[in-house]
């Protein structure tokens, strides 16, 4: 059986929606927290496949939190050997960072259910196209080299690209809209809700008459990626 590992960086942010597929797609699904001290002596270029998911952190605060130079390092290496890969929100800025981009604050916070503009009708995420989905970040990041910018959003221009089949970032959150856990976030974010012009009650609101739409779009998008892998 192809194995899977994700990678969470903080425990409120899982695969969520994501699983559904990757299992579906014959993985064995094992997960490891950046906060365990086996982490570091985990061979990222071993997996079948490696899933980043999100965290509050930002690429750039590595003395305050050391993993994350180790981290990029043997992702690094993972992403020159082409291994499949698929970072989320925080995973997507990993990548970013580990191909050479330049991850940096935002000048706002992109928070709430809205649809992104999807550049490639033929890749995957053509299931997320006009979908209102969740996004939660303030940092953005330039486009690495020999990357395809696959959808933009009003807020941030790069909100996804791939290098070849195998390497998929997401800036978005399409997991996200039918995991309890979804509290948590509200509860960790208050002062980034207010900045971005939402109350807990108003996002709550959203993700209960968006989310069921934006996983089941997410997760079409997933399966349709996973099916074309090297």
């Amino acid at each position: 059986m192809k194995n899977a590992l994700i990678i969470r960086h903080v425990p409120y942010e899982g695969v969520a929606g994501y699983r559904l597929p990757i299992e579906e797609a014959g993985y064995d699904v094992a997960r490891i927290d950046v906060c365990d001290p086996a982490f570091s002596c985990h061979d990222l270029t071993e997996p079948d496949l490696v899933i980043m998911m999100g965290g509050p952190m930002g690429v750039y605060e590595r003395d305050r939190h050391p993993w994350i130079a180790c981290q990029l390092r043997r992702l690094a290496r993972r992403l020159e050997a082409g291994r499949p890969t698929l970072g989320v929100c925080f995973g997507a800025q990993m990548i970013a960072a580990a191909m050479g981009a330049e991850v940096y604050p935002g000048g706002a916070k992109e928070i709430g259910f809205h649809p992104i503009e999807v550049h490639d009708a033929d890749s995957p995420l053509r299931h997320v196209a006009g979908v209102p989905v969740l996004h939660w970040h303030g940092d953005t990041f330039t486009l690495p080299d020999d990357v395809e910018l696959l959808a933009s959003s009003h807020v941030y221009p790069h909100q996804a690209f791939r290098r070849g089949s195998n390497i998929l970032a997401l800036q978005f959150h399409a997991e996200m809209g039918e995991d309890p856990r979804f509290d948590a976030w509200i509860e960790q974010g208050p002062h980034e809700l207010a900045a971005a012009g939402h109350t807990p009650e108003t996002l709550r609101n959203a993700h209960d008459e968006h989310g069921p739409g934006a996983v089941a779009a997410g997760r079409a998008m997933i399966r349709e990626w996973l099916a074309q892998l090297n």
